[in-house]
């Protein structure tokens, strides 16, 4: 990259990090059961409801427990389930279309991390009906309340129930971007492990590893606070001693309960932290050939990590001492290849891939300038690339 870039990178970085304690960051507001969300709803007169879910959800009828408490408050509801992984700007707009045509005052979303970008960026037009989803992109461009969004997550991965992002590809170009803005938090949240039970093994493995992702970059990112390091290396601990347990017995409630806290606790540290080249990597190759998010971090957070080289050895050895994979014996660069391959191992167990084959050679160039675009400069990364740079890393996961 060169330095003229790179000073503005860091120079816009450092104004974000010095307004981050003044900036409106919340935690949603947790609520333990269906009931509590229909009471909560009736006691703050919202008495029309759209749901959003995806199909799956709704087959596998995670939506009737909500349904029952929503008809024993006398709250209408209408559900929108069409939502598809690496949800478009025109699942947005028929939802939008539900919600408006059946007078609707609050969302809640019920599935994983798609479901809830669906949700958030349905409010955000709520909000902005005359503003265009693709001029909301970046930071702070909704700036006006949304309706009330409760969160109710079925995976444990994502984090959205606790951050300012939606994540939405446009249905036309396959350009896949972020809203972020504090209005998209939701103001509820009920983490139920139970509604995680039902998850396949590789559903539960990438969407794992996703939570992982969030937070090792929320980690080594140069916008870190002592809070935000904690969250981190909390859920961190958290996923590295229960993600291979409910990868192999999904039924352990136990456990699902640790990944469930170790996703929401990840989501807090990354919506103040931020993520790094891992995610915008990820989302381009989400965007262009509907790679799952998950399974994407997990093959690209090992490779990036590398790609960071001796700048992250010190912030990796922190890692591997607070979670007992090493001790002051071994040098900075040798706890550091220890963690990376730690990441390694676990995507192995869980027969993970280390390759994207959906890549297309002449493709490179320009997923590698959607990144670009998308991470710098907002994204406090240890290590600063541009798109020539960024290239490497999609030829390096490339089958």
């Amino acid at each position: 990259m060169n330095i003229f870039k790179k000073i503005y990178c860091r120079t816009y970085q450092l104004v974000m990090r010095i307004a981050m304690p003044f900036l409106p960051y919340r935690q949603p507001k947790i609520l333990t059961n269906y009931a509590s969300l229909a009471q909560t709803l009736k006691s703050l007169n919202l008495d029309s409801v759209l749901c959003v879910a995806d199909k799956t959800i709704v087959s596998l009828g995670l939506t009737a427990e909500l349904e029952d408490e929503l008809k024993k408050e006398k709250i209408k509801y209408t559900i929108y389930d069409k939502t598809v992984p690496n949800p478009t700007t025109d699942n947005v707009l028929e939802a939008l279309e539900v919600y408006t045509k059946n007078s609707c005052n609050a969302i809640v979303a019920i599935g994983g991390g798609s479901v809830m970008d669906c949700a958030k960026a349905v409010g955000a037009k709520v909000a902005r009906p005359n503003k265009e989803l693709n001029k909301m992109a970046g930071v702070l461009k909704v700036r006006k309340k949304t309706p009330t969004i409760f969160a109710i997550p079925t995976t444990a991965g994502t984090g959205s129930e606790t951050t300012i992002a939606s994540v939405i590809t446009d249905s036309q170009t396959r350009h896949k971007y972020a809203i972020n803005d504090f209005v998209l938090i939701p103001s509820y949240a009920i983490l139920d492990a139970n509604l995680t039970l039902g998850l396949p093994p590789k559903v539960t493995a990438t969407t794992g590893m996703d939570a992982l992702t969030h937070a090792v970059e929320a980690y080594i990112g140069k916008s870190t606070t002592k809070k935000t390091r904690g969250y981190a290396l909390s859920a961190m601990k958290l996923i590295f001693d229960n993600l291979l347990v409910v990868y192999s017995d999904g039924k352990n409630l136990e456990a699902r309960k640790n990944m469930l806290k170790a996703s929401y606790l990840a989501g807090l540290a990354f919506t103040q932290s931020y993520v790094g080249y891992v995610h915008a990597v990820a989302h381009s190759l989400g965007g262009k050939y509907n790679v799952a998010h998950g399974e994407a971090n997990a093959i690209l957070l090992p490779v990036v990590l590398k790609r960071y080289g001796s700048k992250i050895y010190k912030k990796l050895q922190k890692i591997c001492l607070n979670l007992n994979f090493c001790d002051t014996t071994l040098s900075r660069q040798e706890c550091a290849e220890l963690f990376i391959k730690k990441i390694e191992d676990l995507n192995k167990s869980m027969n993970i891939d280390t390759a994207i084959p959906q890549i297309v050679l002449e493709d490179v160039p320009s997923l590698a300038k959607t990144a670009d675009k998308e991470a710098n400069p907002l994204y406090p990364v240890p290590v600063l690339f541009d798109a020539r740079q960024l290239q490497i890393i999609y030829y390096e996961v490339m089958k």
